[in-house]
Parts: C-alpha cells; structure tokens; sequence
C-alpha cells in the first residue's frame, strides 16, 4: 500500500473485496474459468438481444425484458470475478500492496495484447467487409455495433483476463506447525 492514507471508501472496498464468504464459489480455478465463460456468454447474450431489441421491425420488447432479466446474473459473475481477483481492478491504487500492483500491471498489460489482437482482426474484418461490398454501399447499419461490441470488450478485457489470471489461495493450516 502507498503512504496515502485508505478513505472510508476504500476500507469497505476492500472488506467487501476480502470477504470469506464467497469463496466457495472462485476457490478452484475451473471455478473461476466458469464465472469467466458465464460472463462472456452473458455479455455476449445481451450485446445481441440489444442489437437485436435496436434494429428489430415491430415489437422487440420481449428481447430488452430478456435483457433485463439476464442483467442479474451478469452482475453475480462480475461480482464473482471480482471476489476472485480480490477487487484487483476494482480498489484504488493506494488499497493494493506491491504484489497486487503489480499483478494489476500485468493484467492490464496481457488484456492489451489481447485487445490489440481483437482489434487488428476487427480492422481487417472491416476492411474485407468494405472491399466486398458489391452495391457500393458501405455496411454502415452494423459498423455502429460493431463499434459498441469492441468498446465493451474494451472494457471487460482486463476483468476477463484478471479472472483467468487469478491464482488459488494459499491453504489455511489449522494447526501448528510440526
């Protein structure tokens, strides 16, 4: 931790980071790889009933009441992801020791490479998609999703990342050492 001293802010932050009781559920790293691909799927599954629910003729109320329902256990992932990581990318800098530091320097490095990649492939994508266009026009209905669909990967890269990334606690030993 720095010399700043921790708000009252960051000390519930980091309580609620810390908190035992949700252990079970990010304790094994398969655990973890599940809370990850639950919320990529999530992400994924709302990313395209918005879509949907924006572009649909007639009624596509039923795809925003799905999203609204789906809403909740994307939120119980992140908050999964984000037990599991220890508030990693969620405390302020100031609440994190060296360790977590530079764990989170590593993290937000890799989820750039990552992003770099998905981003190259998108131009080219793109690039592809414009020279194909055979009509002359540009495909300018699904650039603005596209758009939003990579600055939301954008977004959740590094939690996604910080998710796999997370290593197993230590053991707790009960009793003295032999």
């Amino acid at each position: 931790m720095t010399t700043t001293p921790l708000t009252r802010h960051d000390r519930r932050m980091l309580r609620r980071m810390n908190d035992r009781r949700s252990r079970p559920l990010h304790a094994t790293a398969a655990r973890r790889r599940l809370a990850v691909a639950a919320h990529l799927v999530l992400t994924a599954a709302i990313g395209g009933l918005m879509t949907y629910f924006f572009f649909a003729e007639g009624e596509p109320l039923w795809a925003f009441v799905v999203v609204v329902a789906l809403l909740l256990p994307w939120m119980v992932a992140t908050g999964v992801i984000n037990a599991a990581t220890r508030g990693l990318l969620e405390l302020r800098e100031r609440a994190l020791d060296e360790r977590q530091s530079a764990e989170r320097a590593r993290v937000q490095a890799r989820a750039h490479r990552a992003m770099t990649v998905l981003l190259v492939a998108t131009t080219i994508a793109a690039g592809l998609s414009t020279a194909g266009a055979a009509d002359g026009r540009l495909p300018t209905a699904s650039a603005g999703a596209v758009l939003v669909a990579v600055l939301v990967v954008h977004w959740l890269m590094p939690l996604w990342v910080a998710g796999l990334m997370a290593q197993d606690e230590p053991a707790e030993d009960d009793g003295p050492a032999a």
